[in-house]
């Protein structure tokens, strides 16, 4: 049974992938106390462990697979990373760049003075920053730097090794370091930070009783107009502006037994029974004395709850206190904003600015959210398709710029086809939030091609190291260990000094800056966590975006610095 196993998987390997998945993803969903590998790692080691039974597995099936996962990276980082370039994104663009050469510097120093060759500098740079997607681009790199077969492919052997070594305290050191050291660096309490920036600069605080966050409220209640009543003689307007500071809609009225569709101007008279929506406390402190009446059909009104993209370019930039007055936010329930392909929660405060592609999630009548998606950018509902039109046209592309070589001082310089997929999914990405009707890839999508893609390519990473991976191991040491504590340690204990008195982040958002600009969500919720609040997120999606796509080139750049 065990000899027919064993054959089995070598003369199919396909199904050594799926194998390989199963364990790798059993494997990184371990904890250990409040740490686990992850699904990449998990899945590297189980495929170097199930590769020491010698399975061969084509070039070509990683390169599919890493290629539509380089896609889905530049598809979700690319309006943010646009607007990180182009406008007030700038400073935390400029920071993240500058964030990303600390972190191709260090790995490179450790590289040169321990005499590293490319495949090992390679995986302590992927290791010690903790970005697997940059193991492909060396591997392409190495591929085609002119090195023998022989030597590109002990070369490329090494890169899993030194990553596997590197990464462990990759991920803890960089979650210890922001969430823990970071704030006794910066000389701050974070959750005092987070509170003021919230009074401050996003001008409430979700504790405050006069939140405008009144975008939150849901309920619908009906209510008869009293003789004598404050609501009669009131045109509808006027009623629900008594609602100070607050947000409450009169969505329909039935006068004399028939429904009607009030309009702005239509005024209240007593024995009116009107459909109230707001928040429950302010219904019951405004209305409270009013009697409440249970008219099923009055208050069957249709309301969806939806994701509405931001594209209009006439939102960029501005607070919600300011969008509210909008005629078109009437009747409309704003519950959540999500940014970035990390689809990271921001806070939802009076200040907080919306960013175009966004994602806000409304909830009201069904005519109230369609008005809002038309005005706002679109209704971004489930799909369950995908336009592969868009997705192959635009790696079709990308892949043919990336494919150009050009040859510097003898060696061939090339972004390569991966490299030219990833800045397709840029683009692309960024002219869906402009022009939506390019089509969509809709969010399981995009999970597959990001998790699913990523974990193929690591899985015949590790499945064709294995053989040579313990021998890699014996070369390379403890010391790599050591080398790759110091290049984690290094841009992390910088990152915090620079936001603070060079670009003169606030403290509140400080840290999530440096979380982002090394592309470590974990790290930020981390201090999120410490900071009881979500403010520090506010400085993560732009670094996010920018370091996403140079970490990931420098794959290729410190190949190239150490052959």
């Amino acid at each position: 049974m065990w000899d027919y196993l064993l054959n089995t998987l070598r003369d199919n390997p396909h199904i050594a992938i799926f194998l390989t998945l199963a364990v790798g993803d059993w494997i990184g969903a371990v904890r250990f106390g409040s740490f686990s590998l992850g699904a990449v790692t998990g899945t590297l080691l189980a495929g170097v462990v199930i590769g020491q039974i010698g399975i061969e597995v084509s070039g070509q099936i990683k390169s599919i697979f890493f290629i539509m996962f380089l896609f889905a990276v530049g598809f979700g980082v690319g309006p943010q990373f646009v607007r990180g370039i182009a406008t007030d994104g700038a400073p935390q663009a400029a920071f993240a760049a500058l964030i990303c050469v600390l972190c191709l510097l260090a790995p490179f120093l450790a590289a040169t003075i321990a005499g590293y060759g490319p495949g090992l500098a390679a995986g302590l740079f992927a290791g010690s920053q903790t970005l697997s997607a940059s193991i492909g681009l060396a591997t392409d790199a190495i591929n085609n730097s002119g090195l023998s077969p022989e030597e590109a492919k002990a070369q490329t052997n090494l890169i899993p090794v030194a990553y596997a070594i590197t990464y462990l305290f990759g991920t803890i050191g960089t979650g210890w370091i922001l969430a823990f050291l970071g704030p006794k660096m910066l000389g701050t309490n974070i959750e005092e930070a987070c509170k003021r920036y919230e009074r401050e600069v996003l001008k409430g605080s979700a504790s405050d009783s006069n939140y405008v966050s009144a975008w939150r409220a849901r309920e619908l209640r009906a209510y008869r107009v009293r003789e004598g009543g404050a609501a009669v003689g009131k045109t509808r307007l006027e009623m629900e502006r008594l609602a100070e500071g607050e947000r409450i809609f009169i969505e329909r009225l039935r006068r004399d037994g028939e429904l009607v569709s009030p309009t702005d101007e239509t005024v209240l008279k007593a024995g009116d029974v009107v459909a109230v929506a707001g928040r429950r406390e302010i219904l019951i402190d405004l209305l409270g004395q009013a009697e409440e009446v249970d008219d099923r059909e009055l208050l069957d009104v249709p309301v969806e709850a939806v994701d509405v993209l931001v594209s209009k370019k006439g939102l960029d930039g501005r607070e919600l206190i300011d969008i509210a007055k909008e005629p078109y936010t009437r009747g409309v329930y704003l519950n959540s904003i999500r940014r970035g392909s990390a689809a990271v929660s921001i806070p939802v405060l009076p200040g907080t600015k919306v960013n175009r592609g966004d994602i806000l999630r409304v909830a009201g009548s069904k005519a109230n959210v369609e008005r809002f998606a038309d005005e706002v950018g679109f209704a971004d509902r489930p799909q369950t398709t995908t336009n592969m039109v868009l997705v192959g046209l635009s790696i079709l592309v990308g892949g043919l710029i990336g494919a150009y070589v050009l040859p510097i001082g003898g060696v061939p310089i090339t972004l390569s086809t991966s490299g030219g997929a990833l800045i397709a999914g840029i683009v692309v990405g960024w002219l869906r939030t402009v022009k939506p009707q390019i089509g969509n890839v809709p969010q399981p999508t995009l999970w597959f091609m990001n998790s699913v893609g990523l974990n193929v390519f690591i899985a015949i990473v590790g499945l064709s190291s294995g053989p040579t991976f313990i021998e890699g191991l014996k070369e390379a040491g403890i010391g790599l260990f050591v080398w790759g504590v110091i290049a984690t340690a290094i841009p992390k204990l910088a990152a915090p000094y620079l936001g603070k008195y060079v670009f003169k982040f606030d403290d509140a958002i400080n840290l999530g800056c440096c979380g982002g600009a090394r592309t470590s969500t974990a790290s930020v919720a981390m201090v999120g966590e410490v900071a009881k609040s979500d403010v520090p997120m506010l400085g993560y999606t732009v670094p996010y975006a920018v370091s996403n796509t140079l970490l990931t080139l420098w794959g290729l750049v410190i190949v190239l610095m150490t052959l």
